[in-house]
């Protein structure tokens, strides 16, 4: 059900403590109590459910005892009726994910023994905390062929609702119950695989879990073992996200081979002039400490001075300054005070940072001048 007819029965002003840009800032608005609701509340490690209730929406849903109370940041009218919607994008991924989890963990407990002790839905992917100290890859991998070959098996999950004295709940596999529990114990019953008290919401057959993908284990509290894991859509979204970082990858590879192919040419280019002197220059906006190296390297320094910068035309960048070394150690430091810069030298090459590139011109006419002057 995604819409729902209801009433208001209580409004009154509240606040929440809510994360804006990466800091917590408490929020002020209105508490709000519904005739009834479909909008999950958080609890049971799963988040709560958001949505609309007319055109006001609703920012987080707080369980306080059997009642479920919204907050909202306009006043709703008590006994007015209302349009609850529900934000199904953010309940159907939290939906496969909660069934997700129910089915790695009663495979884990089933194939390894492994218990689940506690877990979290998180926004990018989920944790079970399961009672082992570790988790050997070969288990992992037997455990994701295992859970996605229910999921291929179509297998239905149905909801049960017993009363607490129901001798049934005894065979109910469960973390026991909040301390305010009330009414009737939910149980969520995955055919042949799993029965379980859970107050969340669930998925109605396997399939509707697409696909899990466990990511793999860190090391958890109190010997301990984290799985993370992914579930349905949002294994999708991994895979995209995936795609796009390898050809991110791949272009930037790449434009750095071809960085490396343009300083060889230019190298190669200046030791084919016939006309060349015993100083070479050069300044590219894009480039790297390697890219200068190369072309130092390339053109020889043992009687050529070279002198080259990246980066911004008057703003900061990286500098090298190569050649013999009498000449390197005398030029390097007057380099360095003029460009703003910080460095060192040593066998030859004098490199570093600097703030500034307006002087740059002054620097090759200096380094210009020291070298006709030692012809």
């Amino acid at each position: 059900m995604q819409e729902f007819v209801t009433s208001v029965v209580a409004c009154s002003p509240g606040e929440m403590k809510q994360e804006i840009n990466g800091k917590k800032e408490t929020v002020k608005g209105f508490n709000v109590k519904l005739q009834d609701t479909i909008l999950f509340p958080e609890g049971g490690g799963q988040p709560d459910d958001h949505g609309l209730i007319g055109d006001v929406p609703v920012l987080r849903v707080t369980r306080q005892g059997a009642e479920a109370v919204h907050f909202v940041s306009s006043a709703l009218e008590v006994g007015q009726e209302v349009q609850l919607k529900v934000d199904w994008e953010r309940r159907f991924d939290h939906m496969q994910q909660h069934s997700g989890q129910h089915l790695i963990t009663a495979i884990a407990e089933s194939m390894f023994g492994y218990k689940t002790t506690s877990w979290e839905l998180g926004r990018q992917r989920s944790t079970i905390e399961l009672d082992t100290p570790s988790m050997k890859p070969a288990q992992m991998e037997a455990l994701e062929a295992a859970v996605n070959e229910k999921i291929r098996a179509h297998v239905p999950v149905a909801v049960q609702v017993l009363s607490l004295d129901d001798p049934a709940l005894e065979q109910v596999r469960s973390r026991g119950l909040p301390d305010d529990a009330a009414g009737p114990i939910r149980i969520i019953d995955i055919e042949g695989v799993d029965v379980n008290m859970c107050c969340g919401t669930h998925v109605s057959n396997l399939s509707h879990l697409q696909v899990i993908k466990l990511l793999g284990t860190e090391k958890g509290k109190k010997n301990k073992t984290n799985l993370l894991f992914l579930v349905g859509n949002r294994v999708l979204k991994y895979a995209e996200k995936s795609y796009s970082t390898e050809r991110s990858l791949v272009s930037l590879l790449n434009n750095l081979g071809l960085l490396r192919d343009v300083a060889v040419l230019i190298a190669q280019n200046f030791k084919s002039n016939p006309e060349r002197g015993n100083f070479f220059t050069l300044h590219k906006k894009e480039g790297d400490n390697e890219f200068m190296s190369i072309i130092a390297n390339e053109i020889g320094t043992e009687e050529t001075l070279v002198f080259l910068t990246v980066g911004e035309e008057k703003g900061p960048g990286l500098f090298l300054l190569a050649g013999p070394s009498g000449k390197v150690s005398e030029l390097g430091p007057r380099v360095l005070e003029m460009l703003q810069g910080k460095g060192a030298g040593k066998n030859g090459r004098f490199q570093g940072k600097v703030n500034s590139m307006a002087r740059r011109g002054e620097v090759e006419t200096l380094i210009q001048e020291h070298c006709k002057n030692e012809q």
